[in-house]
């Protein structure tokens, strides 16, 4: 009986969520080899069209003459880049592989193809053709207006007068006048398959792309960075997809692949008459279901008292009791019932300590242990929340270290998953480096690092299985009541063999991945090293990582410091809210430890071993040549998957 009203209860309430709209992260992929492709979200204009096999963006030879040809294909849905009521900004990844070939022998070839993002909905301007790539409309006075703003990614293949060359890419700000390009060294019109990725962080307000071809690697690897926040020039809907255009020059333009993933979506309404009806019928459907859930209630309370909490349904459903065996099978750490994480928080209502990608967390206080707990509240709606926290728990729970965060307990109860730490009074390390109210004295800065190597060297060295964290940042350094610092949040983190390496889809935080992550796509105890040089670095100067508004050759944090390593004045990067105030000899052992952690080439970095030796003074500083070093990397990861669709990088 019970289980025919809980059952009814959620069958009512689910009828009635799923009649509202809901905002939730956007992720789609295409493989175009593959004819049964659903191309319901996906819009075709102009010459575009799909032959079968790949994505034409502008006519073939079997469609008539290839020049003064344009086309776009973009994605069918608003795209959310930013919340206007918030002003939260998306971070965003797509990768995708494209070929372009050589129209005829008589002809010159060009123009190009480009991904864009344009206010929704967007439209191919008829007059786009040529130098334009199908963009915007006129392209000879080469700017547009903010209203009608374009960001874009191109590939050029045609040399107009204001293009610095016919082989180049770059990235056009409301403009077919790349802001910042790069030529390439090899042609990109003979037809080789060739891999995009870009990728945007929202907070630290980054756009990067990477470009490289998995089967011609004599191509070579070629990336670009631009500080940019993208709400100044992008309204918070926008289209994304693709565009490419011929003049006089032509040649063909096609898209094979592709992977879009963003943080941010808005809900998919059709219109509006169908928002409203949706809204009626989930008015409608949730009265019902608030009556049965009554009925419920009242026979669940009589049932508990009945059996005394040992009689009744656990409040997991059946199909997921799998992961729950899974996941106890962890040690240290309890399982809570749901009801005591509310109380704990007073129905999450409670402080809330911060904000993630895939969560938010909560201070609470849990009566059985006579203890404040931080409890983090995950979506399961979001597959990559998921996978945090089955890895949270299979891994902390086996951890015990000083400068761990403790796990002490886990609840899963529907659409929540939790997981409770110990609370940690200071917060996090970055509130501190960068707060105007409070300075950390330097004793405490040092005694943070070398917590922070601790950890480290137990992760890496100390404990049966190697621990690769792969997200090592000032956000994700805890400090206690004493400012003990303690590493917490291992949603990302890999076990793998003592020395080895995991080949994966680079994940962590831009800024912080090491040179190698985005090129090799191997993690391993030399990038956590690589991060933990950043933060070295950023504890010694009070410098974030990547400071788009800095001066010329103050953008990236390494670059300056080992500028300044170079001149023999290493000691100006100590942050200056210190007032002079440290020890000299510890200030340029930091430094130097950093950037010797923070070596572009993993193999000439140290392990965290030799590392901490240095910071303890047990080992001399090490000699670093007096220029930032070239990174040499093995040939570049496969970013396509065997069925050819394309996967991307995780942010």
């Amino acid at each position: 009986m019970l289980s025919w009203l809980l059952f009814s209860c959620c069958c009512f309430t689910s009828l009635s969520i799923a009649a509202l709209p809901s905002a939730a992260s956007l992720i789609f992929q295409y493989n175009f080899s593959d004819a049964s492709f659903d191309q319901a979200n996906l819009r075709f204009e102009g010459d575009a069209f799909f032959n079968g096999h790949v994505i034409n963006l502008s006519r073939d030879t079997a469609n008539g003459s290839l020049d003064y040809s344009q086309g776009r294909m973009t994605y069918n849905q608003r795209v959310m880049l930013w919340d206007s009521s918030t002003g939260e900004i998306t971070n965003f990844t797509t990768s995708f592989t494209f070929a372009i070939f050589q129209g005829t022998i008589d002809h010159h070839n060009g123009d190009g193809l480009a991904f864009f993002l344009s206010p929704y909905p967007s439209q191919l301007h008829r007059r786009s053709a040529g130098g334009c790539l199908g963009l915007i409309p006129n392209c000879n006075t080469l700017n547009t207006t903010i209203e009608s703003g374009t960001v874009a990614v191109e590939f050029d293949s045609f040399k107009n007068h204001w293009d610095p060359s016919n082989n180049h890419f770059g990235i056009d700000v409301n403009t077919i006048n790349s802001t910042i390009y790069k030529n390439f060294t090899s042609r990109i019109n003979t037809g080789i398959k060739i891999t995009c990725t870009i990728s945007y962080d929202g907070r630290a307000k980054l756009l990067r792309v990477l470009v490289y071809s998995k089967d011609n690697p004599e191509f070579g690897n070629y990336s670009l960075a631009k500080g940019i926040d993208l709400r100044s020039f992008l309204p918070s809907e926008v289209t994304v997809g693709f565009s490419a255009a011929t003049g006089s020059a032509v040649e063909l333009h096609q898209i094979l692949n592709w992977y879009f993933h963003s943080t941010l979506q808005p809900p998919n309404t059709s219109s509006s008459k169908s928002l409203k009806l949706k809204l009626e019928l989930g008015i409608g459907l949730s009265f019902g279901a608030f009556i049965v859930f009554v009925m419920a209630l009242v026979f669940l309370i009589w049932w508990n008292m009945a059996a005394k909490r040992g009689m009744g349904m656990s409040n997991v459903p059946y199909k997921e009791m799998e992961i729950d065996d899974e996941l106890e099978k962890g040690i240290g750490p309890k399982r809570f019932q749901y009801e005591e994480l509310l109380v704990a928080t007073k129905n999450f209502k409670e402080e809330k300590l911060g904000q993630g990608a895939f969560g938010s967390v909560y201070k609470g206080f849990l009566n059985c242990l006579n203890i404040h707990v931080a409890i983090k509240r995950l979506s399961r709606y979001s597959n990559q929340g998921i996978k945090e926290y089955k890895s949270e728990v299979k891994i902390v729970s086996r951890l015990r270290h000083r400068n761990l965060v403790q796990l002490v307990g886990w609840c899963h109860y529907y659409q929540d998953l939790l997981l409770v730490y110990e609370y940690m009074p200071n917060g996090s390390l970055d509130t501190h480096l960068y707060s105007a109210k409070s300075i950390l004295k330097w004793p405490v800065r040092y005694q943070i690092a070398l917590g922070l190597g601790s950890a480290l060297l137990y992760l890496h060295r100390e404990w049966d299985q190697c621990v690769v964290h792969r997200d090592i940042k000032p956000s994700n350094i805890m400090l206690d009541s004493s400012f003990n610092a303690k590493l917490g949040d291992f949603g990302l983190a890999r076990l793998i063999n003592h020395g080895g390496m995991q080949t994966t889809l680079p994940a962590g935080t831009i800024g912080y991945l090491a040179p190698e992550c985005f090129i090799t796509g191997k993690t391993s105890t030399e990038s956590d090293v690589y991060s933990f040089g950043i933060v070295l670095l950023e504890i010694a100067s009070g410098r974030r990582p990547i400071m788009p508004e800095a001066e010329p050759g103050r953008l990236r944090l390494v670059h300056w410091v080992w500028e300044l390593y170079g001149n023999n004045v290493i000691l100006e990067a100590a942050d200056r809210k210190l007032g002079g105030d440290f020890e000299t000899q510890q200030m340029e052992c930091l430094i130097v430890v950093g950037l010797w952690c923070t070596h572009p080439n993993p193999d000439v970095r140290p392990c965290i071993r030799k590392a901490l030796n240095v910071l303890q003074f047990e080992s001399p500083l090490p000699a670093l040549p007096s220029k930032m070093p070239v990174p040499i990397f093995a040939p570049p990861m496969d970013l396509v998957s065997p069925n050819g669709a394309s996967q991307g990088i995780e942010l």
